[in-house]
């Protein structure tokens, strides 16, 4: 396969020095000024009815890549496409004279980008399309690009290349536009509610937010080391000291943590501050804000993951986690650290002996009660041990004001009653900083810079997070899948 992809190529590249040895760039800076798109084209014809051999009194320049080529004669039927669509070009030697039709023949392969000028015509199968009466090269391809017929159908080929990937795939195209789309209508539904939008460093002195490990990276400038964020929590709180009170950021982050169907380490995440609301203001804003997203960007409330219908529409359910642990694990989550270990090994759930009991429980939650999470609801008030940016519950001291919203049997989001208190934080942190000297890479490092922020009064506040996983649901993939280029193994 590989010798015959070199021979391709080699052939490719003649017929670029052909259309060199003939004095013809096969590169040109730039279409034609009266460069038409072929959406633009194709609505031209307007909505009448043709006989077949119609010409139109209409001209059209179009410029896109050739898709396939069909030699008959002295007649080429080309398909051109470009972002808009596709249209059928006919390169016919009584047009464009002999000497054009025979370069084209000569020099011009699937793949390549053409411009064309013509009249508007219907062929005798009624297919609209351009009688070119010109043509010139834009881009001559070197490599073959996947056919048609096969496509490109291998999923480590598609995730490596994925430019070919959209040439050959066109549901993958139109699916980053609906990408484009879901971002955008949750940028315009916070903006629309007085949210301000913002941009917070990708480079921090100390990564918090979220117990995951970080990555490192070095300053020159500054001859220091920076670690590239995981989360854009604790800059946006930073913010809300400043005496802003409703801030957004849409931005990625980075964390060094496994691959699976729902983790990468390079993803792109929303979270938004609220400064005056809590954990409770949250629930209706954040059913209305998915409502409206998935409505808007899938123009439904029903969707599909993993052969389950999910129904988005309605109230949510609000389940407590305590009642939720009790239930399908069979005990309370205030059992001490060495019980829940216990617990855990019983029920086969890996844990290490550096994990604290917030992770322990995590990991029993993630095996035993998530799967069950299939219709959307908010699972709130896990033992405060799981959330350490969180405020306690008054009510129940020992667990979090803290809801995540369910769905598919994950977690498509999570917000909380922030902590402002920052005694109770530092105590946190430090707790925290125990777990990494036992060796958790992820625990939270304290911050002292955030801690010293708090001391000047942030207000009581509410604040919520979610990543690019909701859009994998929503379209029922794997996450990298729904990443333009995700980081892979090497080959």
């Amino acid at each position: 396969m590989a010798s015959r992809q070199q021979s391709l190529r080699e052939d490719r590249i003649k017929k670029l020095e052909e259309l060199k040895s003939l004095g013809l760039e096969p590169f040109p800076i730039k279409t034609s000024n009266d460069r038409q798109s072929i959406a633009e084209t194709l609505f031209a014809f307007g909505t009448g009815n043709f006989e077949p051999d119609t010409v139109l009194p209409k001209t059209a320049t179009i410029a896109g890549r050739i898709r396939s080529i069909r030699l008959h004669g002295k007649i080429s039927f080309v398909d051109v496409e470009d972002e808009s669509g596709r249209i059928q070009i006919l390169i016919r030697a009584d047009d464009v004279g002999e000497k054009a039709f025979q370069l084209f023949a000569d020099t011009v392969d699937e793949g390549d980008f053409i411009e064309a000028q013509g009249s508007l015509t219907v062929t005798k199968t009624a297919e609209k399309s351009i009688a070119a009466k010109s043509w010139r090269m834009l881009t001559k391809a070197i490599r073959p690009v996947p056919s048609e017929h096969y496509g490109l159908k291998d999923v480590e080929q598609r995730l490596r290349r994925r430019y070919l990937d959209l040439i050959a795939n066109p549901e993958v195209r139109e699916m980053f536009k609906t990408k484009s789309l879901f971002w955008q209508n949750i940028r315009n539904f916070l903006l629309t509610r007085g949210f301000l939008e913002v941009e917070t460093p990708v480079l921090e002195n100390t990564p918090g937010g979220a117990e995951a490990e970080p990555f490192i990276t070095h300053h020159n400038a500054l001859d220091r080391d920076f670690f590239l964020r995981i989360s854009l929590e604790l800059p946006l709180k930073r913010l809300l000291v400043g005496g802003y009170e409703r801030v957004f950021e849409i931005g990625r982050i980075f964390r060094n943590e496994g691959i699976d169907a729902e983790h990468l380490q390079d993803y792109t995440q929303m979270e938004f501050y609220w400064a005056y609301a809590d954990y409770q203001d949250l629930m209706k804003f954040l059913r209305d804000m998915y409502q409206d997203v998935i409505q808007a960007t899938f123009g439904r409330l029903k969707t599909t993951y993993q052969g389950a219908e999910i129904d988005w529409s309605g109230e949510w359910p609000v389940v407590d986690f305590y009642d939720l642990f009790e239930k399908y694990v069979g005990v309370t989550p205030d059992l001490s650290d060495g019980e829940l270990r216990k617990v855990a090994e019983k029920n086969g759930v890996g844990v290490s002996q550096v994990h604290g009991k917030g992770k322990v429980l995590d990991a029993i939650y993630k095996k035993k009660i998530r799967p069950h999470l299939l219709q959307p609801q908010f699972l709130i008030r896990p033992p405060v041990e799981m959330e350490p940016l969180a405020k306690r519950d008054p009510e129940f001291p020992g667990r979090a004001q803290r809801l995540q919203i369910m769905a598919g049997g994950t977690e498509l989001g999570k917000g909380f009653s922030e902590l402002n208190d920052p005694l109770d934080q530092r105590a946190r942190f430090e707790e925290q900083m125990k777990l990494r000297e036992l060796g958790d890479r992820e625990a939270q490092m304290l911050d002292e810079d955030y801690i010293e922020a708090l001391e000047y009064g942030m207000p009581p506040a509410a604040g919520f997070g979610l990543s690019e996983r909701l859009f994998a649901v929503l379209m029922d993939k794997p996450i990298r899948e729904v990443v333009l280029f995700p980081q892979m193994k090497e080959k």
